[in-house]
């Protein structure tokens, strides 16, 4: 959610942001490798937090604004964020302290949502100097009214991250119920059958990797997946280029629900990521960097070849066969994958553990759709706290 300045309310004042804040720029301070450090103090910069290191600059409740970089280009990632206790900044975030007219809290959500491209300069690199953000016009009610908007804004906020950290707790569920089930899978502590992988595999399928316009598909045309629909672990079907169905000419492997993905190749850290697939997706079809890992039914799950896969050890002893010349660009060879050697229990408890994880996905799937609806809610919320329509409820 982003607001043009031209959104805002007419019922209060606005005032340029260099009368709202004390600009303490001057106080920040590049920093080198060798001075980030496991340290007690965060070190922040335009995106965020860097690192931590083992000084700090400020020690009080401040606003970090975007000098510079990329994200400019997307105003909907936010260009502002609030920090409090002791830190280090660098030199590509302007550093505000608000004025005693202003709510820290109130003003760390107008920048927050503020769409501020038109304050922006620069061609190769964008940046937002300190005398263009000096004239970013910002909202000035009571001071009653901003806390009682920045409250409001807080608990919303609280409920929509709840939603987003269910979401993200069902992998860490799942992998420990895999671990306590079936045990680690490079020491075997129950002892189960070790076997090459090609035993338990019937058939991998390599996609077509097609020319394709990056962008989503319309309704008529096909999708050719990237690599990057599997990397997270998490089936992601936008990420896709477009490809004409005239373009077409031949037969497609089309993910459905059910399928276990595999990524060939990647960078070392990436290369073997895994995924299951949810939903059936007929209008797209994988790559040939992409494998559908098809497994025997008398002899493995996918939902359990998907945890083994994914175990950080055993993914490394994979990735030590990937084969190429640079770091950047690594490959799995089918062969590879088919020798890979690991525990596989009886095939009535890894059913169990697949009934487990398709209950799971299933419930992660309504939690998605509810932290949407979550989402558009909360932004119409901030639309409406910026816009004046935010009525109280006295």
């Amino acid at each position: 959610m982003t607001l043009r300045p031209s959104a805002l309310s007419d019922r209060w004042p606005q005032v340029p942001l260099g009368e709202a804040v004390e600009f303490l720029d001057h106080r920040r301070k590049p920093i080198t490798a060798s001075e980030r450090v496991a340290g007690p103090y965060p070190y922040y910069g335009a995106n965020g937090q860097q690192d931590s290191v083992a000084e700090y600059l400020f020690d009080e409740p401040l606003i970090l604004l975007a000098e510079d970089g990329g994200h400019f280009d997307d105003p909907s990632r936010g260009v502002a964020y609030g920090v409090t206790g002791k830190c280090w900044v660098n030199n590509h975030a302007h550093v505000l302290r608000p004025r005693s007219t202003f709510d820290f809290r109130f003003l760390c959500w107008h920048l927050a949502h503020y769409d501020i491209s038109e304050f922006v300069n620069g061609t190769t690199r964008a940046k937002l100097t300190k005398s263009a953000a000096e004239r970013i016009p910002v909202m000035l009610p009571p001071l009653p009214e901003q806390r009682r908007i920045a409250d409001i804004l807080d608990k919303a906020d609280a409920i929509r991250r709840k939603r987003k950290e269910a979401i993200a707790l069902t992998e860490e569920l799942l992998r420990s119920a895999f671990l306590e089930m079936f045990g680690d899978p490079v020491t075997n502590p129950k002892g189960w059958p070790v076997k090459p992988l090609g035993d338990v595999v019937d058939h991998l399928d390599a996609g077509w990797s097609a020319n394709g316009d990056a962008r989503e598909r319309t309704a008529d045309e096909f999708g050719v997946l990237k690599v990057s629909a599997v990397t997270s672990g998490i089936f992601r079907a936008e990420e896709h280029k477009a490809v004409p169905a005239s373009a077409i000419d031949r037969e497609l492997v089309t993910p459905r629900r059910g399928d276990l993905l595999f990524s060939r190749a990647n960078t070392r850290e990436l290369v073997a990521a895994t995924c299951l697939v949810e939903r059936d997706e007929p209008r797209l079809f994988l790559p040939d960097k992409l494998w559908r890992v098809v497994p025997r039914a008398d002899a493995a799950t996918a939902p359990y070849l998907r945890f083994l896969l994914a175990h950080d050890r055993l993914r490394a002893e994979l990735t030590k066969t990937a084969t190429g010349t640079s770091g950047s660009m690594l490959n799995v060879s089918m062969d590879k994958l088919r020798g890979l050697r690991a525990p596989f229990p009886p095939i009535d408890l890894q059913n169990k553990f697949a009934a487990l994880v398709w209950r799971s996905l299933s419930a992660k799937a309504q939690h998605q759709s509810a932290h949407e609806r979550t989402e558009d809610l909360f932004n119409s919320l901030v639309a409406r706290a910026f816009s004046g329509a935010l009525e109280s409820s006295r």
